[in-house]
């Protein structure tokens, strides 16, 4: 059997010391902003369309990647983790699709989640959770430390973080 895999971008969004997670219909559990990269973008870009798409919010990856002079070529921003999820596990154990998620961490400047997209979940949907209700929660383990390793990447005094986000940052292109 031939394996199936897409790349997706997962973006963990940060707003003063708390994470936003919505309720996954078909998965049924709590997932930040994510989707699948299209044929013409980058995963960073994909990971930023979906936050707006999703949430309607304008964020700003948290990105540490060092600049390299290269003429020919730009540096792109480094996802935190780049994870791979059986999709598909059939009977016997095989797996017919998986996904290749990129995660990156972000800053956005308001909890008011607006989505921008055709077919997003309603911002009922959407629980800002902060560290204690994170590790409190029931939430997936992976969800858990991932969120909590953006709360610690956003803020100020563990920063030192640039940030990438849209078209105004040339490492966002």
């Amino acid at each position: 059997m031939e394996t199936t895999r897409h790349f997706t971008a997962t973006v963990y969004i940060v707003e003063s010391g708390a994470v936003a997670l919505h309720h996954h219909d078909r998965l049924g559990i709590q997932v930040p902003p994510g989707g699948h990269v299209d044929r013409d973008e980058l995963p960073h870009e994909a990971g930023l369309r979906e936050v707006d798409e999703e949430t309607g919010l304008d964020a700003t990856l948290l990105d540490d990647t060092e600049p390299v002079d290269a003429p020919a070529g730009r540096v792109l921003p480094q996802p935190r983790h780049q994870m791979l999820y059986d999709i598909d596990v059939h009977g016997d154990g095989k797996v017919s699709h998986q996904h290749i998620d990129h995660v990156y961490y972000a800053r956005v400047g308001t909890r008011e989640i607006d989505p921008a997209g055709d077919d997003e979940a309603d911002p009922s949907a959407w629980a800002w959770y902060d560290r204690s209700e994170l590790r409190d929660s029931e939430l997936d383990p992976d969800t858990v430390q991932l969120a909590l390793e953006a709360i610690n990447a956003a803020e100020p005094a563990t920063g030192g973080y640039s940030g990438a986000s849209g078209s105004d940052s040339p490492s966002s292109d």
